[in-house]
C-alpha cells in the first residue's frame, strides 16, 4: 500500500469526516498550533459545500468559538439572530394555541442566545479557513479500515493508499463506519418519527421570533431566517412524514398551514423538502487507544432542543483544547491519558442531553389529556420563574457546565 506523495510520514491528527464538526476541529487545532499536521478525509468533494439549502441554529457559545476560528464575522452578516422564543402546546384541530412559555433571546450584553446561519455559507467558510491554515484534504476519499499500533494508527483508504497518524478522529456521522470498526457499541433506539426539513416564505415579518409548537405527532419548530423566511423542523410519524414529502405542493402546503397557522400571512414553500429518521444513538465510549469520536459519531439526539450541532461544537472545543495542551507539554496526543480527559469532559454532558431530549419527546409527542394538563401546568410554572428561565437560556446558549475556552470566546 502506497502513501500519498508529498505528505508527511505521520500526521498528528487525521479526521474522517469533512462536515461542520470535522472542519471546525481541524481549524481549531491549526489555529492554536500551526505546527500540528492535520488531514481530513471525506467521501464527498469539497466543491459542493455551498449548495446546501438548509440552515442551522448556532448557540451563542458556538458563535464565540467560530469567532475565535476567524469565520464568524463573515457568517454574522447573513445570520438571523433569534430575539425571542415561544412554546405552545395544543391539538392539531385547536383553533387557538395558547403560549405557555416565552424566552427572551439574549444572554448577556445584548448577545442573542442563538443565530440561524445558512449552511451554504458556514461550510465553505470553514473549508476556506482550513485550506489557508494548511490542512491536507483527501476529498473525495473514503476511509476503508485502520489498524492501531502502540505509537500510531495505519489508516487505509478505498483507493489502497495508506495514511499514518498519531490520532484518528471519527467525525463521520451518526452511522459512523469507523466507530463500528473500533468496536465501540452504542445505546440506540428508533422513535418511529421523522423530521421534515424545509424552508418557507411568509407574508409578514417574524421579528426574529422562534416558535416551538408541541403537537401530538411531535414538535413543530419554526426558526427565523433573514427576510420573511423561516426554517421548519416538522416532526411526524415516519409513515406520515414520507407521505407528506412525496405529496404534491398543494397537499403539502395545506398540511403545513394547519400546523403553521396564519399569523405570518400567506405561506410559500421556498426550498426542497426532505425527511430524516429520528432516533437516539449514544456511543458507550468516546475514545479508544489513538481513536476519538466527535459530533454525531458520538451522539445522535432528537432535535426537540435544537442542540445536535452545538453538542458537536462542544466536542470540538473540548478535544482541541485537550490536544493542544498535550502538544505544548510534549505529550502524545494519541495517549489514553490524554483522550480520557476529553471523554470525562464530554460523555456525561452528552448522556445528560440525550436523556433530556428523550424524556421531552416522550412527554410531548402524545395526545393524552392527563399528561397534557400536567405538562402545560409545568410550562406555565417555569414561565413564572425567572431564575429557572435564565438557566434554560444558559443551557440553550451553550454556557452550562464546564465550558472549554473556545466556547467562552477565549483562544486555546
Amino acid at each position: 500500500m502506497a502513501q500519498p506523495e508529498g505528505q508527511p510520514d505521520i500526521f498528528d491528527v487525521v479526521i474522517a469526516g469533512g462536515g461542520y464538526v470535522g472542519l471546525s476541529l481541524a481549524v481549531a487545532l491549526k489555529t492554536a498550533d500551526p505546527s500540528a499536521s492535520c488531514a481530513i478525509i471525506d467521501p464527498k468533494p469539497m466543491d459542493d459545500l455551498h449548495k446546501d439549502p438548509r440552515a442551522s441554529a448556532i448557540a451563542a457559545a458556538a458563535s464565540r468559538m467560530l469567532s475565535q476560528l476567524g469565520v464568524w464575522d463573515t457568517l454574522k452578516e447573513k445570520a438571523q439572530p433569534i430575539n425571542e422564543m415561544i412554546v405552545t402546546d395544543s391539538k392539531l384541530r385547536d383553533s387557538v394555541r395558547p403560549v405557555f412559555l416565552t424566552f427572551d433571546g439574549e444572554t448577556t450584553d445584548g448577545e442573542p442566545f442563538a443565530h440561524m446561519v445558512p449552511n451554504g455559507l458556514m461550510m465553505p467558510a470553514l473549508y476556506e479557513a482550513a485550506q489557508k491554515l494548511g490542512v491536507v484534504f483527501f476529498a473525495p476519499g473514503m476511509a476503508e479500515t485502520f489498524r492501531t499500533h502502540s505509537n500510531h494508527v495505519d489508516l487505509v483508504l478505498a483507493d489502497g493508499s495508506e495514511l499514518r497518524t498519531r490520532l484518528l478522529v471519527a467525525a463521520d456521522g451518526v452511522r459512523s463506519k469507523l466507530r463500528d470498526l473500533a468496536g465501540i457499541r452504542t445505546v440506540d433506539w428508533d422513535y418511529g418519527q421523522s423530521g421534515i426539513v424545509t424552508t418557507v416564505k411568509h407574508e409578514r415579518p417574524h421579528l426574529g421570533r422562534a416558535e416551538e409548537h408541541f403537537l401530538p405527532a411531535g414538535p413543530f419548530a419554526v426558526l427565523p431566517l433573514p427576510g420573511n423566511r423561516s426554517s421548519l423542523v416538522w416532526t411526524e410519524k415516519t409513515a406520515d412524514a414520507d407521505r407528506l414529502v412525496r405529496s404534491d405542493d398543494f397537499t403539502f402546503e395545506l398540511e403545513l398551514e394547519r400546523r403553521f397557522g396564519h399569523h405570518l400571512g400567506t405561506l410559500e414553500i421556498d426550498g426542497p423538502r426532505r425527511a430524516y429518521p429520528l432516533g437516539l444513538k449514544l456511543a458507550r465510549e468516546f475514545v479508544k487507544p489513538r481513536f476519538a469520536l466527535v459530533g454525531d459519531a458520538a451522539h445522535g439526539i432528537h432535535p426537540i432542543a435544537g442542540q445536535g450541532l452545538n453538542l458537536g461544537f462542544k466536542d470540538v472545543a473540548a478535544l482541541a483544547e485537550v490536544l493542544v495542551d498535550a502538544r505544548r507539554l510534549g505529550q502524545d496526543v494519541g495517549g489514553m491519558d490524554i483522550l480520557e480527559r476529553y471523554q470525562r469532559w464530554r460523555r456525561f454532558d452528552t448522556f445528560q442531553m440525550g436523556v433530556v431530549t428523550d424524556v421531552l419527546n416522550r412527554l410531548f409527542s402524545n395526545d393524552i389529556d392527563v399528561i397534557r394538563a400536567v405538562r402545560d401546568f409545568g410550562l406555565g410554572l417555569v414561565d413564572r420563574m425567572p431564575k429557572l428561565k435564565s438557566q434554560f437560556i444558559k443551557e440553550a446558549s451553550g454556557f452550562a457546565g464546564p465550558v472549554p475556552k473556545l466556547l467562552s470566546g477565549e483562544p486555546i
